[in-house]
């Protein structure tokens, strides 16, 4: 059976962020991810985590201004001391969370820019960063993230996704697989969850196509976290959806997974 990671920025939301924690652990969960944590510090995160014997799994490097648009900057030329310091305050928060992979979002360019200058500016701040994020016994992973959800985003593709890369060539720099995401854009979800396992740190799931619980909608989960567990697979699988209803009445497909 896969290890399962309840989403706070989305799973929970009947109650302030901070009691999801609590939340998340007696619904069953035994790790959480986030988006962002960084309108709370470290040690105030780390201590609902410790409360309540929760698992940082995951979470994503500071994205700029999000209500100017801002979603991340690893692909966008002239953006670099920007991603640079959003690298630095992320490693801070995983040494104190014990997090150990960090998700670098590409970003959203101007639609005039030039895809050749975009592509490299993107491996080059990947391939620095995935050396600092190793050294501290981390893993980087990018995301393809569907046109739907983040209109223009950069990485939109699994073999995009791989070539970038297998390009960087860093054993630090993985994959995010998120189903949800791979359906909408690439379909064949389970033959890219089989050729991509080796490169795959993180996977996150949705129902497709209106990202509520992974048990209605076209995807047939049950089959996939069968797949998992064939393939070895043993991080986290973050449950990123937005519940149809109250969370807690929407878990029944989670009791079914874990038996």
């Amino acid at each position: 059976m896969p290890r399962f990671a309840a989403n706070l920025s989305m799973l929970f939301g009947e109650v302030e962020f901070l009691d999801r924690f609590a939340a998340a652990q007696a619904a069953g969960f035994d790790a959480v991810e986030y988006l962002f944590p960084y309108a709370y510090s470290p040690s105030e995160l780390s201590l609902r985590l410790g409360d309540f014997g929760l698992t940082q799994a995951l979470f994503n490097l500071p994205p700029g201004d999000w209500e100017s648009g801002d979603r991340g900057f690893a692909a966008i030329p002239g953006r670099e001391d920007a991603f640079d310091r959003s690298l630095d305050q992320a490693l801070v928060y995983a040494e104190v969370l014990g997090c150990p992979v960090l998700h670098a979002m590409a970003g959203v360019p101007p639609a005039d820019a030039d895809p050749a200058a975009l592509h490299a500016t993107y491996v080059a701040n990947l391939a620095q960063a995935a050396e600092r994020v190793g050294a501290s016994g981390r893993t980087l992973v990018i995301e393809p993230i569907s046109s739907r959800t983040i209109p223009g985003y950069f990485l939109t593709r699994q073999a995009q996704a791989m070539a970038v890369i297998a390009e960087v060539g860093s054993p630090h720099l993985g994959l995010q697989f998120d189903a949800y995401h791979c359906q909408i854009m690439d379909g064949d979800v389970e033959m890219h969850l089989r050729r991509q396992v080796a490169a795959i740190r993180h996977i996150q799931i949705a129902g497709v196509p209106d990202r509520h619980e992974p048990d209605r909608g076209e995807v047939d989960y049950p089959h996939l976290f069968g797949v998992m567990d064939e393939l070895g697979y043993a991080g986290w699988v973050g449950c990123e959806y937005q519940p149809a209803g109250d969370t807690l009445a929407g878990l029944g497909w989670f009791a079914a997974a874990r038996g």
